[in-house]
């Protein structure tokens, strides 16, 4: 069965990037499709597939911009030849599922989330826009959403990262969505002993507006506990401005530094909303707690009072309680570590594997490729249901792209 995969875009190895790897473990002969490719910055196991990239790539600093053409990603994924491709597998965050595929192919459409800048986030990101982009927005977002839910209709099965994304994926395409939890490598992260445990926090990720890292700054300026912050972002200078010596920015680390933070410190600082969220797990898989705002993906990843402490208002002020409340909280690091490897990359691959499978099932064509351990059946997303439920080419060699 020959198996096409359309990626948003190939700037980074973040996490619809390991979402993206792990499919190429699984599909090892099938070919890449996406917007722009740079490929100093995608691991080698991507870079071994047959990588073709739409006219987006050819327009000017496309690596850079990328993001600035996003009105022509509709057309530039319409004018991507899958005719020859029987199963297409989109990973969709940015646009990625509007290809057209074959008649008689089928699709899976695994969403890390509905295009956040012109559905859930829309109002923020409109207002953090200059004078001219907010002028252009909504006329620009209103014929993406017209796009996006019609570019629905050619997806046979929706997976979704989380239930969280599965309900959005209901009220925006109105299709329901299998849950099939990104894979997170938590055999790469082990915790230490409590004697080497230090007594800093830890904050990681990407600092821009909607993670909130300014509520991590303004908690523990007020504390005086120590915060060590791994990360670059646009807000990097203006939090440094702020932060009092208790706080220290390290900016990106490699990953055995981040790995011996995770396992060191005293807690994991979580102040935004996330569709899934990695860190959390990558933190837990090290025995580390987690202080996260209690909405999104990290209620269906962290156990409140057993792997962490949830807060439900998004202020400074709650933070800082949580962060003094978890203090009574007796954590077992073993456990923090079980509960953790329920998230690996086994069990996206056998799940992942089994959506596909019954959508071809569902299609009348062969089976794709067998996974040698058994698969669980994947939970079909009910918003009913979950509110009552708790908690170019790439040619390696010559490094040649073909658009």
């Amino acid at each position: 069965m020959k198996t096409a995969i359309v990626h948003y875009w190939l700037v980074g190895m973040r996490g619809g990037e390991k979402v993206l790897q792990a499919l190429c473990e699984l599909y090892p002969d099938a070919d890449l499709f996406t917007h722009v490719v740079v490929p100093e910055r995608i691991s080698p196991d991507i870079l071994q597939h047959r990588i073709q990239t739409s006219f987006i790539a050819r327009l000017p600093r496309a690596s850079r911009w990328y993001k600035r053409y996003l009105p022509l990603m509709p057309l530039a994924l319409e004018q991507l030849d899958l005719s020859q491709y029987d199963l297409v597998i989109s990973s969709e965050s940015g646009p990625a599922k509007g290809v057209i595929p074959a008649p008689g192919a089928v699709h899976v459409c695994y969403c890390h989330s509905p295009m956040r800048y012109v559905w859930n986030m829309y109002h923020a990101y409109r207002n953090s826009a200059g004078r001219f982009s907010k002028v252009l927005i909504p006329y620009l977002a209103h014929y993406l959403r017209s796009w996006d839910q019609m570019a629905a209709t050619r997806v046979d099965s929706f997976a979704a990262n989380s239930r969280n994304v599965a309900a959005r994926i209901k009220r925006y395409y109105g299709r329901s969505a299998a849950v099939v939890y990104p894979p997170v490598e938590v055999d790469s992260f082990s915790p230490v002993p409590r004697s080497e445990l230090s007594d800093f926090y830890l904050m990681v990720g990407e600092l821009v507006s909607y993670k909130r890292p300014d509520l991590a700054i303004e908690a523990f300026n007020r504390s005086g506990k120590k915060l060590i912050v791994i990360g670059g972002g646009e807000m990097l200078s203006a939090l440094r401005r702020t932060a009092r010596r208790n706080i220290t920015f390290l900016g990106p680390q490699p990953f055995e530094v981040l790995k011996s933070h995770y396992a060191h410190c005293r807690a994991l600082i979580f102040p935004g909303e996330e569709d899934f969220g990695i860190v959390p797990v990558e933190a837990m898989a090290s025995g580390r707690p987690v202080i996260a705002y209690g909405r999104g993906g990290v209620v269906e990843t962290v156990m409140h009072e057993r792997t962490g402490y949830l807060f439900h208002e998004q202020t400074a002020d709650a933070l800082a309680a949580a962060v003094e409340r978890m203090g009574d909280c007796n954590m077992d690091p073993a456990q923090i570590v079980a509960h953790a490897r329920s998230f690996s990359p086994g069990r996206f691959k056998r799940e992942m594997t089994r959506v596909v499978d019954e959508a071809i099932a569902g299609n009348g064509v062969g089976m794709s490729p067998a996974m040698p351990e058994a698969r669980p059946q994947a939970w079909v997303a009910d918003p009913a249901r979950w509110m009552a439920t708790p908690r170019g080419n790439l040619d390696v060699a010559s490094t040649h792209v073909n658009h």
